[in-house]
């Protein structure tokens, strides 16, 4: 719960754009090994996601750490075409790839195909988020359409309720960052978009 909750006030803090979404999303795949470690037979699979979050959120964090320190905020924008083709091609190679792993350690996941596309889809949203493009909301959504219902069907309630709330924020957190790509800038002013590379 903890860590869904942490999970919760990432997201919230990258609707706002603050470089703090980075540190709190850390701290919740920290918070969710420690839950995964302490119980009867830790999930090798579920440990290793976590881990896999926390390097992509410390990865996340010092680029836009470096974009705000360069352009003093974090920018926004749409990717262009050839990044949404290579991001949503990283997706499925991604998805297939892990879900094959799954398929091969069947204690690893009790839905492999759904849940390979849950995690590779997260790591999708965070590397968009980290490169300030607005396809990083629609990311979430994609994952949310399939997540929240397996949640639900798993017996997860309360997770299936955090990822719900999650797609309203996610909701909310599009039309922010869509009106403020649409806000002008000053002629002659060089603000990079996204976090620099």
């Amino acid at each position: 719960m903890i860590g869904n909750l942490l999970g919760f006030a990432g997201l919230a803090l990258g609707w706002r754009r603050s470089v703090w979404s980075w540190p709190v999303q850390l701290l919740s795949g920290a918070v969710l090994i420690a839950a995964y470690l302490g119980g009867d037979s830790p999930n090798p699979g579920l440990i290793g996601k976590q881990v896999i979050v926390i390097a992509a959120a410390a990865w996340g964090w010092t680029r836009w750490q470096r974009g705000r320190r360069t352009a003093g905020e974090i920018a926004v924008r749409f990717a262009s075409w050839p990044e949404r083709a290579a991001l949503a091609g990283a997706l499925a190679a991604g998805t297939v790839a892990l879900a094959g792993l799954y398929l091969a350690n069947p204690s690893w996941s009790w839905n492999p195909w759904a849940d390979a596309y849950i995690f590779v889809g997260t790591l999708a949203a965070m590397y968009a988020q980290a490169r300030g493009w607005i396809e990083f909301w629609f990311a979430w959504i994609a994952v949310d359409v399939v997540g929240v219902p397996l949640a639900f069907d798993g017996g997860y309630a309360f997770s299936g309720l955090t990822y719900s709330i999650y797609f309203v924020l996610v909701l909310l957190g599009l039309r922010a960052w869509w009106l403020r790509s649409r806000t002008l800038r000053p002629a002659g002013a060089d603000i990079p978009q996204g976090a620099t590379a």
